[in-house]
């Protein structure tokens, strides 16, 4: 198997894989929740080296993903404003709106830039004072502390034409929503690690004991995963239903104290639509009134909703909720590739859609 053969340490991996396949007395159906998991779990195998004994079911974790088709003709509007350029991370500029992508604005001429950070943005704010800069935050609780502190800067530094178009999700409300589903299988989460690094995971201790699901933290790498993996099942053969880490070199219970007061002091929770899912109660994050200021919805006064349109091939609600896995989808590989992208998760370096078909097309 490709990852026993690629990865560093093929004799720890094929262990611990011989353990999860000994302890497993059934079939046991788990979702990681984080996109670069899944990515990682189909680059080294190790999903097709647990087939029949463990069903990985690919959850909502790329935020890329779950950005609404509305946020992204807002951002696709405002760049088209003469006074107005538009920054985002660069998968955001291809992720399909309604009709577009902010790529293909850019193309008939949008003013859209790629930058590596919110302060990036800050800073072509500063050097264009014409420009009204708008920085599209997308992201987890890992990246809302990075644009935190880019309004921040731009308030300290009296940068007054930058402004935030806020599309920060929150991971806990959406595997709320999920797990009440009618049609949920997961019978136990693996822990997003990044997010984890951020936020702790002693909120999880409630959520584990309302829904009975096991959740446990997990990182990166196979041995990382495959850990996690085998920490579900052993709770899950016992009957357990708690919260164990084992990302211990990266997550602590109550994260990123520093982080998190940077968070609250410029964002609160409020609901958010989420593609897919529809709006999450207390699933995402708007700025404070104290920095309202800052708001591009408020800025430019965005306040008539626009039609949610998605296309009509892809099934991206399905994939993200985890129904069915991409092959699923008639368009995958076909109508939707990573050059002709329908929908956001064959767009995103994170998207379960674009892992399957670099990883596992043909599998």
């Amino acid at each position: 198997m490709k990852y026993l053969d690629e990865y560093r340490d093929p004799q720890g991996a094929r262990r611990l894989l011989q353990q999860i396949r000994r302890t497993a007395t059934q079939r046991w159906i788990l979702m990681e929740v984080c996109g670069g998991q899944t990515h990682s779990l189909l680059r080294h195998g190790i999903e097709e080296a647990l087939e029949g004994c463990i069903e990985l079911v690919h959850g909502p974790g790329c935020p890329v993903c779950v950005t609404p088709t509305e946020t992204i003709d807002l951002a696709q509007a405002l760049s088209k404003r003469d006074d107005v350029m538009l920054t985002s991370f660069g998968d955001m500029l291809r992720v399909p709106g309604s009709e577009q992508s902010l790529l293909d604005v850019r193309a008939g001429g949008g003013r859209v830039r790629a930058v590596y950070s919110p302060l990036d943005a800050v800073e072509l704010a500063r050097r264009n004072p014409e420009k009204e800069v708008v920085f599209l935050a997308v992201g987890f609780e890992t990246t809302a502390p990075a644009t935190a502190l880019a309004v921040q800067r731009a308030a300290h530094d009296g940068i007054g034409n930058f402004s935030l178009l806020v599309a920060h999700v929150r991971v806990q409300p959406a595997m709320e929503a999920l797990v009440q589903s009618s049609d949920c299988r997961v019978q136990a989460f693996l822990a997003a690690g990044h997010v984890c690094a951020v936020m702790g995971y002693a909120s999880y201790e409630a959520f584990a004991r309302q829904f009975g699901l096991p959740v446990v933290v997990a990182g990166f790498e196979p041995l990382d995963l495959l850990a996690g993996i085998l920490a579900c099942v052993r709770q899950l053969e016992a009957g357990e239903a708690r919260v164990e880490n084992e990302y211990s070199r990266g997550v602590q219970r109550e994260g990123n104290p520093v982080a998190q007061a940077i968070v609250r002091e410029v964002y609160e929770i409020c609901d958010r639509p989420w593609r897919g899912f529809g709006t999450i109660r207390q699933g995402g994050l708007r700025l404070r009134k104290a920095w309202r200021e800052f708001d591009a919805e408020a800025r430019f006064s965005c306040t008539d909703s626009l039609p949610v349109i998605e296309a009509s091939q892809c099934l991206s609600g399905e994939i993200l909720s985890g129904r069915i896995k991409p092959p699923a989808c008639p368009a995958f590989g076909n109508a939707c590739t990573p050059d002709r992208p329908l929908g956001a998760p064959m767009v995103s370096s994170e998207g379960a859609c674009a892992a399957f078909y670099l990883y596992r097309r043909n599998g």
